[in-house]
Order: C-alpha cells, then sequence, then structure tokens
C-alpha cells in the first residue's frame, strides 16, 4: 500500500509500481488537501481527499475548485474522470 504522499503525487504506473513525482511530494507533501486545492494543485488535491476517506476534505475541494473555476460541481460528480485519478493499489513505487 502506497503512502498517502505516494499516493498524492503519483503521475502512472507501470505495471504493478507506482510512479512518483519526486519534486512535486518534496515541495508540496506536507500541505493538506484544501491547501493544495488553493494552490490549483487541483489532481493532488483529489487524490489527497481519496486517501483521507474524510467527507470534508472532498467537499472544501469541490467548493475551491468551483470558485477558482466559475463551474457548480457537486462532490457526487465524476471526480475521478476530471482529475484523471482512480484508486490502485500498486505493490512499490518509485520516484523520478
Amino acid at each position: 500500500m502506497l503512502s498517502r504522499g505516494d499516493f498524492v503525487f503519483t503521475i502512472g504506473y507501470d505495471g504493478p509500481v507506482a510512479v512518483i513525482d519526486g519534486q512535486a511530494k518534496r515541495r508540496y507533501g506536507s500541505l493538506t488537501t484544501s491547501e493544495l486545492a488553493e494552490k490549483g494543485l487541483f489532481r493532488a488535491a483529489y487524490s489527497s481527499a481519496i486517501w483521507s476517506k474524510d467527507p470534508k476534505d472532498l467537499q472544501s475541494l469541490v467548493e475551491i475548485y468551483n470558485r477558482i473555476s466559475g463551474s457548480s460541481l457537486k462532490p457526487d460528480s465524476p471526480l475521478d474522470r476530471l482529475f484523471g485519478v482512480f484508486p490502485i493499489e500498486a505493490s512499490r513505487s518509485i520516484t523520478l
């Protein structure tokens, strides 16, 4: 199972191996879901919200996204398709 930081900054998969953006992880890895969203890092923020499994994180992300983008999404919108993030079990990771 991946750590939060690895999951949030996964940029793809090579078979069962998650490929991690090491530079982004070092720079933004300590930020909360809301802080990531405020910085415009919506994909990472969505990954963080999925990882936490806290509905408040998802609600916060949607509110910030709607405010910045002018959209009217809801927490039950197809956000996985919008941000390209799907929970996948990876046995290990490599950091670039």
